[in-house]
């Protein structure tokens, strides 16, 4: 098991960093998007290829940072159910959600996605508006995505099975999640006038 949590941190190392960086993209589809904007207003004129780059942009993000979002504990649960659960039930939820919910899900993603790129690929698809870009490098996002997204849900796996055994802390035990740290600025806003 000591292996496996070694891996584990390796994976989240690389995680947390890809992310970080892949992040930034959200300000060049904002720019991307505002000087597009500018143009169309100012010189009523437009580019198909800028305004589909702003999408590619935020499917990286979207899709390569998702890894983590998971990482951080901030993905999608109904928190209110959950906090509500014995630390036990909570745990086992989650290594049931990971192991036949999440890492079936981004295999199937992954076996589908690879052809669906390929076929992309080899006939160097390109868009259907004029002057757009080509297809297959966004296409290659979803398996790649994919991939990342199931390599960090191994290394969630195995944290939380580590976890249930009593070899290392919760690692989100003392977590504040984003909407109770928001809710807690906002009493603090409240309480003071």
């Amino acid at each position: 098991m000591q292996a496996l949590l070694k891996l584990s941190q390796g994976i989240d190392a690389f995680t947390r960093w890809t992310g970080k960086r892949l992040a930034w993209l959200i300000v060049a589809a904002v720019i991307i998007s505002a000087v597009n904007a500018i143009i169309r207003k100012v010189f009523d004129t437009s580019s198909n290829s800028w305004l589909e780059l702003q999408w590619v942009l935020f499917s990286v993000v979207f899709l390569l940072c998702s890894p983590w979002t998971l990482l951080d504990n901030e993905h999608i649960r109904i928190d209110i159910v959950n906090n509500a659960l014995p630390k036990p039930v909570r745990n086992m939820i989650d290594v049931i959600g990971h192991l036949f919910f999440l890492i079936p899900l981004c295999i199937v993603m992954i076996i589908t996605g690879v052809p669906f790129f390929q076929r992309s690929f080899h006939i160097n698809e390109q868009s259907g508006n004029a002057g757009g870009l080509p297809q297959w490098p966004a296409k290659a996002l979803i398996m790649i995505g994919f991939a990342f997204l199931l390599v960090q849900a191994i290394s969630e796996l195995i944290k939380r099975i580590a976890v249930m055994r009593g070899m290392i802390p919760d690692p989100h035990e003392s977590q504040v999640s984003a909407l109770e740290a928001e809710v807690e600025h906002l009493v603090e806003a409240i309480e003071q006038k």
